[in-house]
């Protein structure tokens, strides 16, 4: 009954998310996350009131948008109603690089291409955790191990965002936003170089429909 329950809110809400995106991005996006959002609330009631929850995303949609130029362009997403509705109860985390490899496409539709990372703009927090030159760290940013820290990163910079699509070509406009680190993230976790994520193995089985047909 759970699964008939969320999948017809999936379908209604669908029906709200396509009509929007003939309007404009920021209403279908704030739609997309507050259904991601509607689901971990229904699954933290479906599993009783001690149950917890990890809900992995790509960091534009786990930081909260509230810290972010995310919330000027009238923006939320589930990092920040996770923080309205659980408040300190939620611990959000974020990844940054340097360089690296990715697979990403050019234009939404387009074949994946396995591209080159360019280096971290010089006034953003990825250039500040390569010059530490150290190749991956967690930095605690809720409870840093030295108070001055979240102070000195507080003040908003430049952070990258890559998700399926890259176009290095034009990364400063694509790619980069404003945001205060410490308070959109609890937990910061770095790797200076990235290697593409490649497809696990798949052992078909003849005359089996796939799992994730059609």
């Amino acid at each position: 009954f759970f699964d008939a329950a969320r999948n017809a809110a999936l379908i209604k809400n669908a029906e709200q998310y396509y009509r929007a995106m003939y309007y404009g991005p920021h209403q279908s996006w704030n739609l997309r996350d507050r259904h991601m959002f509607e689901t971990l609330q229904a699954l933290l009631e479906h599993e009783g009131p001690d149950s917890r929850a990890v809900v992995w995303a790509h960091n534009s949609h786990l930081g909260n948008a509230a810290a972010t130029t995310m919330s000027a362009r009238g923006e939320t997403n589930v990092g920040e109603l996770c923080r309205k509705q659980f408040g300190d109860s939620c611990y959000a985390i974020g990844f940054g690089t340097d360089h690296g490899t990715v697979a990403a496409a050019s234009d939404w539709g387009g074949p994946m291409d396995i591209k080159r990372v360019r280096p971290a703009h010089e006034a953003s927090y990825e250039r500040i955790c390569h010059d530490s030159q150290l190749p991956a760290f967690t930095l605690a940013l809720r409870e840093p191990a030295q108070d001055d820290v979240r102070a000195v990163l507080t003040g908003e910079r430049l952070e990258r965002a890559i998700g399926v699509i890259y176009r290095p070509e034009s990364e400063l406009t694509s790619h980069y936003f404003h945001a205060s680190l410490p308070r959109q993230f609890d937990e910061w976790i770095w790797f200076d170089e990235t290697a593409a994520v490649d497809a696990l193995p798949v052992r078909e089985e003849p005359n089996k429909v796939p799992e994730t047909f059609p």
